[in-house]
C-alpha cells in the first residue's frame, strides 16, 4: 500500500486572518472553497457539517495545510494547545532566516512562547501562538550558511 500525507487540517476561527499570516509567511493559496452536504457531513462526521476551506502550499511544493473555518455547527473554543498536551499539536516550518519569519509574525501580533532557543549551533528554533492560538514552529538549519 503506499502511503502519502496529503496535508494538515486546521480549524480556525478568522480564515481571512490565518490565511494572511500563512501567505505573509510564503506560502500560496492552492484553493479555496465552501463546503456542504451529505458527504461533508459523512466524511468529518458533523450533522449539518458547513465551511469555508482554504489549501495552502509550502513554496517547496511538498507541504499543505488546509484552513477551515465553520459555519455549522458552531465552532467551539477551546483554551490553546499546550506543548506537553496529547493530541494534534503545532505545524513546524523549516526557514531560511528565523528573525525574518518572527518580524512577519510579530506583523500579526504573533510572538515566540518564551523566546528563540539555539540547539547545539545546528538549529535556532521556537514556538509561537499563531492564529486561533495554533503553535507554529520556526526552525533555521544554522549549519546552511
Amino acid at each position: 500500500m503506499n502511503i502519502r500525507l496529503e496535508n494538515v487540517g486546521i480549524a480556525v476561527r478568522d480564515i481571512e486572518a490565518a490565511i494572511a499570516f500563512f501567505t505573509d509567511l510564503g506560502l500560496t493559496v492552492l484553493g479555496r472553497d465552501t463546503v456542504s452536504g451529505e458527504w461533508a457531513d459523512t466524511a468529518v462526521g458533523l450533522e449539518g457539517n458547513h465551511a469555508r476551506i482554504a489549501v495552502l502550499q509550502t513554496p517547496d511544493g511538498h507541504g499543505q495545510i488546509e484552513l477551515f473555518e465553520y459555519i455549522h455547527p458552531d465552532a467551539i473554543e477551546t483554551e490553546p494547545t499546550l506543548p506537553n498536551e496529547i493530541g494534534m499539536h503545532r505545524v513546524a516550518f523549516s526557514v531560511d532566516d528565523i528573525d525574518a519569519a518572527l518580524e512577519i509574525a510579530a506583523k500579526h501580533g504573533c510572538y515566540p512562547i518564551r523566546g528563540v532557543a539555539n540547539y547545539q549551533d545546528v538549529y535556532k528554533l521556537t514556538y509561537l501562538r499563531g492564529p486561533s492560538g495554533i503553535i507554529v514552529m520556526f526552525a533555521e538549519d544554522l549549519t546552511k550558511h
